[in-house]
Parts: C-alpha cells; sequence; structure tokens
C-alpha cells in the first residue's frame, strides 16, 4: 500500500508538471511575432481614422518624435495657429490676446470632405483681426493633383489681394488611411505635386505653400529640391529647433513646432515679424 500511495502522489505531479509545460507552450505561441503582428494587424485596422478626419500634421509625433518648445532665435518670429473640424468653433478672440496674429483653416480633404466648421474658423479669423488663410489635405492616391487642386479653389482655397488673405496651402504629409506615400513612387509623388501647385498657380495667381516634414519628404519624394525656387516651406518639427529642411529650400517661411498649444493644439511660427506676413498674403 505504501508503495502504490507513492506511485499515485508520483502521478499526479507528472500531470500537474506536464499540464504546466502545456500552458507554458500555449503562452509561448501566443507571444510569437506572427501572432503578436496579427493581433497588431487587427487592431491597426479598427483604429484607422475615417476618410475627411485628417488634420495638419497629425502623423509627425508618431514618425518623428516631440522634443521641447522652440529656443528662441534671432530672427523675428510672429505667432500663428492652424485648425480643422477637430476644433470645431474657435475661440478666436482667446488667441488674438494670447498673441496669435494669423491663421490657416483646413478647408478640404482629397474630392470627398470639406470641414464643416469652415465658415466659422476662415471668417471667426478674420473678423479678430488675424491675416488668414487655407489649406487642403492631399490624397494622391485618390485623384490628381489638378483636380484636387479645383476642389480646393472651389471650396474656400481661393485667394484674393485684400491684404488679409494667405495663398493656400497643399498639406502633404503621411497618410493617415494607408500607405505613408499613398502607394505613389517618389517620381510619381512629385508629378501629382507638381500638377496641384501648378493647377493652384492658374487658378490663382499664386504659389501654393507647401506644408510637409522633412523625413517624409525625404522618403516619398526622394528629397526633391525642385520646389524651393516657387514654394514658400512650411516645415513641421515638433522640436527645440526647426532642423534639417526638405532640399531645395535654404529657410523655412513657417514652422509647426507643437500640436499640444494651448486653447488650439496647433501652434505655429511665421519666420519674421507680421509685415512679412503682410507681404506674404499681398504677394
Amino acid at each position: 500500500m505504501p508503495v502504490l500511495r507513492s506511485t499515485s502522489k508520483t502521478s499526479r505531479r507528472s500531470r500537474f508538471t506536464a499540464a504546466g509545460t502545456l500552458l507554458a507552450a500555449l503562452s509561448l505561441l501566443l507571444t510569437l511575432p506572427g501572432a503578436a503582428s496579427a493581433t497588431g494587424s487587427h487592431d491597426a485596422a479598427a483604429k484607422k481614422p475615417a476618410r475627411g478626419t485628417a488634420t495638419m500634421g497629425m502623423g509627425v509625433v508618431a514618425h518623428d518624435g516631440q522634443g521641447g518648445l522652440p529656443r528662441d532665435t534671432r530672427a523675428v518670429q510672429t505667432e500663428g495657429v492652424d485648425v480643422s473640424g477637430h476644433q470645431g468653433n474657435v475661440a478666436w478672440s482667446t488667441l488674438w490676446n494670447s498673441g496669435v496674429k494669423w491663421a490657416y483653416t483646413k478647408a478640404t480633404e482629397g474630392t470627398y470632405y470639406k470641414n464643416e466648421y469652415f465658415a466659422q474658423q476662415y471668417n471667426g479669423s478674420y473678423n479678430v483681426g488675424m491675416i488668414r488663410g487655407a489649406y487642403h489635405f492631399a490624397t494622391p492616391n485618390t485623384t490628381s493633383g489638378a483636380v484636387q487642386a479645383n476642389y480646393f479653389v472651389d471650396n474656400g482655397g481661393g485667394w484674393s489681394r485684400d491684404g488679409k488673405t494667405l495663398p493656400g496651402v497643399l498639406d502633404i504629409e503621411w497618410n493617415p488611411y494607408g500607405d505613408q506615400c499613398f502607394g505613389l513612387s517618389q517620381a510619381g509623388m512629385v508629378s501629382w505635386i507638381r500638377d496641384f501647385v501648378n493647377t493652384y498657380k492658374a487658378r490663382t495667381g499664386r504659389d501654393a505653400v507647401i506644408y510637409t516634414a522633412t523625413s517624409w519628404w525625404k522618403t516619398c519624394t526622394g528629397n526633391n529640391a525642385g520646389f524651393g525656387a516657387t514654394n514658400p516651406l512650411w516645415v513641421a518639427r515638433y522640436a527645440a529647433t526647426v532642423g534639417e529642411l526638405p532640399a531645395g529650400w535654404g529657410f523655412y517661411t513657417i514652422w509647426q513646432y507643437t500640436s499640444s498649444g494651448p486653447t488650439v493644439g496647433d501652434h505655429d511660427r511665421f519666420n519674421g515679424a507680421l509685415d512679412r506676413v503682410q507681404a506674404l498674403a499681398n504677394g
């Protein structure tokens, strides 16, 4: 009998050991790269934003990171903001009183979205005394550059020589809905951008401002240097300094330096005093 009891205990220990080994093996399988990436892919797909919700600089933190507030420079900088439908009705008087003197408002995206708050944002900034303009979030995988430039101009992105209207902006950056370069080759992306800016100039008489980030520009255009002589640069870099600029531009016109500023998250600095902002508005 003692021998049988001993055998029973040993058998139970063996079964417990086998069960533990099986559980460990199952845990290991669940943490293998294939299993993790499959789960991650499902989660990523579930978290993709809805079309039309893209905002200027929404990919900057994820791709370029975020550093400290910008250091003082010798050049005078004029504070501005950029807004979209995410901000809803904006407290323009609060921003004006805080020192913000100019603003850009998202007007359109692709050829399928118009900012429902555009009138309050675009006219509201003007009414408190700001110099203002409009921007277009590009989706080069949906329609041509010319088609999107026309859609932009027809829906708030035009220009008038009133001294208070800035030229329109082409916001060309990471694709929030899929492949970061929208499935285009570097040559194809350069061609798309040129199609947009040429059409915009033909419609308005102004060279569009190009908003981008240096790392995206390098990846998706091959660091093309063909726009610096004509199109003002609005560079996105959330750090203490603006850092390296895309090829072709020796200086920036506007720097988006944070997405977590007061009242409205996206804050920017114009590279010059207020009279230089007025000069850009006047063409």
